[in-house]
């Protein structure tokens, strides 16, 4: 066995938890890594499993032949009666079809969002089911999991459907789908016969044949036609998904190698004694640096296998949470289970990875430690002051990085608008965390803890001394945690900010309430209502535009605080501003002569005609009176019309209650992975306390000594954790938040300050921040309680 070997295992043997202790970080590293492989695969087995099948009888697939683009739609061939009559000569011709229905809720009423409708023959299986069987009389249907999974529905359970007339319709669930409706739009599975009745247009997406020769069914279809191969897994999306969470997982492993390497530095510190003494012996460094990364190749091997093991179980936390804050139902899946325990492959990619990313981390402390002269490592040192060579480089460069910053910033705002303006941003983000707490850093983290020692008591003060005795280890802790909570911070203040700026450019005129059918069905008449001040009906005309009567029209555009319809009469039409170059209308047949515009948002962008008004009522635009709530209107409005379920009043209030749910789950989903950074970062502080409380035995005990107790040594270790905590996440939240405002400036965006419903977010993650690192510190902090002043002073 080498020397370099026999050293390393001699270190093993001697101190096994100190050798170990830089693995700590690369264990949670490598735990999300593979959790989010593990959950990856259990999200797209659960999407694979609830992808439609082709039936092995199936011999042809006839489709569309793909046209160029342009080509106008309206002449491209169909898939039509004519087309299932001549392929029926040759075989059995199934139509794979979709309708559109009206899912009703438990109080009767249809919702925003219509449901998909899968036509299926009974005796042609094409979705799989999870529970139950499939539809086969006229009153069943099978609904996916998703919509079953919210509704608490199982098979055998009842629930209403509109038919195509509007009228509800019972039918029985038969089974629940493997499939799940993306972001809570459900899909149904019905037989031909209640399709139709649903929906008597359905689309059709393709056409089995089962039977006949090739031949024979390309001569039926026809050269605008093209005939497949049946793909039986065509529908199946494969490991895409696997790279949804896969950078989150890899920017964790960063993190963690953040921390291994801060510890490394720590730990060959530590030792350095003996390094000196090996030295002064005549051992030579190349041997030092080899044992060096023979402990760190061992410990990164070790973490693999620990945080392959644990893979699986945050995989299982990670899919509760997202079932939990409803993350689950954007992607189509719901109460996931992924494996607990990790393939063999996966348990060899933790240990390679670990063990690459720990040599990796340890390469450079090892090579300084081992550049340390005998004679100054014999000294002892109660603190790190670098040469004032060294201290003078490093400002030097800080001030260069972060200068460079600077200009980066001004420069990115000069330029905005252009798309050089991101990369300005993105450099001087880079370089100002460069510059600022990783060159600086030994200056500027004791800085910041300085202030929070002003604020506290005598816990405190020790505290905020004991991080500028190590200024440079207290730095390598606080940078990953910077990072992570910079960029949490910057992520949701540009979506808070994305969602008031939206709010802002959509704060056009808007009506107060909108009555529509959520299945574009003709509108019965509308019942009038209490705070309604006034109305105007708009009747279809056949084309995109919409007639009107002109007085109601007027009307209802003065109770709406619009103006804009003085010339409006029969025979003219108004359009959204940007239509205001055509000089006339069509609809119906009639042009109609361009007279004025309207804000686009206040007829939701449809042209106005003041012409005929005896077509069906397509929509009833209504202005409420000062004080009237919306919700009370539409209420009130649906329970005057019991008998049509699905008429659905649309107000402002709903666009912003959508937009502000989507921004809550993009919140909630950045916070979650991006939270494995931090709690990566969080394993530092654990990992330098337990080092710091080593060195200080004989400071602890001779505190002990003098009268404090073990209570009061816990309540200083812990005092060091948060005020590191602190340090990085309100450092990493102010700069977070300053390159979120100079992106913004950047893209020609007035500034925007973060609301509450940013704000809160960044304050609970704090707090959980405080919480971990108060967690982190309590094996540290029962250590220092259990030294005994005599052995504690006589050590060292």
């Amino acid at each position: 066995m080498s020397t370099s070997l026999r050293l390393g295992v001699a270190e093993f043997r001697a101190r096994p938890g100190r050798a170990l202790l830089p693995g700590v970080a690369l264990v949670v590293g490598v735990a999300c890594l593979l959790a989010a492989l593990v959950l990856s695969d259990a999200l797209t087995r659960s999407v694979d499993e609830g992808a439609p099948l082709t039936p092995s009888s199936v011999g042809h697939v006839v489709d569309v032949k793909p046209s160029d683009h342009g080509t106008d739609e309206t002449a491209r061939p169909k898939l039509d009666d004519v087309l299932l009559g001549r392929l029926s000569a040759v075989g059995r011709a199934v139509p794979v079809q979709v309708a559109q229905a009206d899912l009703l809720d438990a109080n009767g009423r249809a919702g925003e969002h219509r449901a998909e409708v899968h036509v299926q023959q009974p005796d042609l299986a094409r979705w799989p089911l999870a529970e139950g069987k499939a539809p086969a009389a006229d009153g069943e249907v099978a609904v996916d999991k998703i919509t079953a999974y919210e509704r608490g529905l199982k098979p055998g359970d009842q629930v209403k459907v509109a038919a195509a007339d509007g009228r509800p319709v019972s039918v029985t669930v038969s089974g629940i789908m493997k499939k799940g409706g993306l972001d809570a739009r459900p899909v149904l599975v019905a037989g031909p016969d209640l399709a139709r009745k649903l929906d008597p247009a359905p689309f059709t997406k393709e056409i089995w044949v089962i039977g006949g020769a090739r031949d024979a069914v390309k001569t039926a279809a026809g050269a605008s036609y093209v005939v497949w191969d049946p793909a039986p897994d065509a529908d199946k999306i494969g490991n895409e998904l696997t790279f949804i969470l896969l950078p989150f997982s890899v920017l964790a492993l960063a993190t963690a190698v953040f921390v291994a390497a801060a510890t490394f530095r720590a730990v060959y510190a530590q030792r350095q004694r003996q390094t000196a003494l090996l030295r002064c012996i005549g051992a030579q460094r190349g041997p030092l640096v080899r044992r060096s990364l023979f402990e760190a190749l061992v410990t990164g091997a070790l973490a693999g296998v620990a945080g392959a093991l644990l893979g699986g179980p945050t995989a299982w936390l990670l899919a509760r949470t997202f079932d939990v804050t409803g993350i689950s139902v954007l992607f189509g899946a719901v109460e996931l289970s992924p494996e607990l325990l990790p393939s063999l492959g996966y348990v060899i990619l933790g240990v390679v990875v670990a063990a690459l990313l720990s040599v990796i981390a340890a390469v450079r402390p090892a090579i300084n430690a081992a550049r340390v002269s005998p004679l100054a490592a014999l000294r002892d040192a109660d603190n790190e002051v670098p040469p004032r060579s060294v201290r003078r480089l490093r400002l030097v460069f800080g001030v260069l990085f972060t200068g460079g910053a600077a200009l980066l910033a001004m420069a990115a705002i000069a330029a905005k608008g252009t798309s050089a303006a991101p990369l300005a941003v993105t450099f001087s983000a880079i370089a100002a965390v460069t510059g600022l707490f990783w060159i600086l850093g030994p200056v500027t983290v004791p800085l910041i803890a300085r202030l929070f020692g002003k604020i506290g008591g005598t816990q405190w003060k020790l505290a905020g001394a004991e991080v500028r005795r190590m200024p440079q280890r207290s730095a390598s802790v606080a940078l990953p945690l910077l990072l992570a909570s910079s960029m949490v911070t910057f992520f949701l203040v540009v979506l808070g900010g994305a969602q008031e700026l939206t709010f802002q450019y959509a704060n056009e005129e808007r009506p107060d309430a909108t009555v529509v059918d959520a299945g574009d069905r003709p509108l019965p008449e509308i019942p009038a209502q209490p705070g309604v001040a006034a109305s105007v009906v708009l009747h279809r005309t056949g084309d995109s535009a919409a007639s009107v009567d002109p007085d109601q029209f007027r009307t209802w555009l003065k109770a709406q605080n619009v103006s804009g319809a003085g010339e409006l009469v029969a025979g003219t039409a108004l359009v959204p501003p940007q239509w205001d170059d055509r000089p006339f209308v069509e609809a119906g047949g009639q042009q109609y002569k361009v007279v004025g515009t309207v804000p686009g948002g206040i007829t939701r962008y449809t042209p106005i005609v003041a012409g005929p008004t005896s077509g069906p009522v397509e929509k009833v635009l209504v202005a409420l009176k000062p004080g009237v709530d919306p919700a009370e209107f539409r209420s009130s409005l649906q329970a005057a019309l019991p008998s049509h379920p699905t008429v659905i009043v649309q107000t402002d209030a709903d666009e912003r209650a959508e937009a502000e749910r989507y921004m809550h789950l993009g919140t909630v989903l950045m916070m979650v992975l991006l939270g494995l950074s931090v709690a990566v970062a969080v394993t530092g502080i654990g990992t330098a306390l337990t080092i710091s409380v080593q060195e200080r035995r004989k400071e602890l005990a001779l505190r002990r000594a003098l009268g404090v107790t073990q209570g009061g040594l816990q309540g200083g270790v812990i005092a060091e954790a948060i005020m590191l905590a602190l340090v990085g996440v309100i450092g990493g939240g102010v700069l977070g938040f300053a390159y979120a405002e100079v992106a913004f400036l950047s893209i020609g965006v007035p500034l925007v300050l973060p609301g509450l419903k940013v704000v809160l977010p960044l304050v609970i993650g704090a707090v959980a921040v405080v919480v971990l690192a108060v967690v982190a510190a309590f094996g540290p902090s029962r250590g220092a309680s259990r030294i005994r002043p005599a052995a504690g002073l006589a050590s060292g």
